[in-house]
């Protein structure tokens, strides 16, 4: 156990047991526990392997390379359409892990077999993300807009493609677009400042 990361265990108000459950079994795994993002995260020679979350409904282990884990119990889930490596296991209740106990484990050591062998999960392409017909018009009216936007790293571009593609409404997405064209200019991703 790694005393930084006592406090997500002791300042949970909901989901405390089930955490307390899942980093044992974790724990018991040979993994070596640290914080990030904020979350309690269980490495092998400084590869993420998992990490422990929880949200109103549910408390989950995030397998981070989950997408190349055979899953023959059909438990992992995509928590969205966009999330491509990442898969989760959810638990309501303390009940739904100590039953699963074998199966967590046994999910655990695929996880970092497939580590260990290297394995990756093939990432779309930045040319794969649909542009967004309000960003297109944009991009086309502003040139300077446009050569902005290509010169920045291919995950920066993702990140506003998905962030100007999500909502359903022209008018948000119109907002939006309008609200960062000036940190595209300076060449700037959507996190910063």
């Amino acid at each position: 156990m790694n005393p930084t990361v006592d406090w997500f265990f002791t300042k949970a108000s909901k989901w405390q047991e089930e955490y307390s459950e899942l980093r044992m079994l974790i724990l018991d795994c040979g993994l070596t526990e640290e914080l990030k993002w904020g979350c309690p995260c269980y490495t092998i020679e400084k590869s993420n392997i998992v990490l422990i979350h929880g949200f109103k409904n549910y408390c989950a282990l995030l397998f981070m390379q989950g997408a190349l884990l055979k899953d023959p119990k059909g438990i992992l889930i995509q928590q969205t359409e966009n999330v491509q490596s990442a898969r989760q296991i959810r638990f309501t209740n303390i009940q739904e892990i100590l039953k699963s106990k074998s199966t967590i484990k046994a999910y655990i050591k695929e996880a970092v077999k497939v580590d260990k062998a290297g394995l990756k999960v093939e990432l779309k392409k930045t040319t794969e993300y649909k542009i967004p017909v309000e960003f297109q018009t944009a991009l086309d009216d502003m040139p300077e807009l446009k050569t902005a936007f290509q010169s920045l790293t291919p995950g920066r571009q993702r990140g506003y493609l998905l962030y100007f593609s999500t909502p359903k409404q022209s008018k948000t997405r119109e907002t939006r677009i309008e609200k960062h064209v000036q940190q595209i200019l300076e060449g700037k991703g959507l996190e910063d400042k």
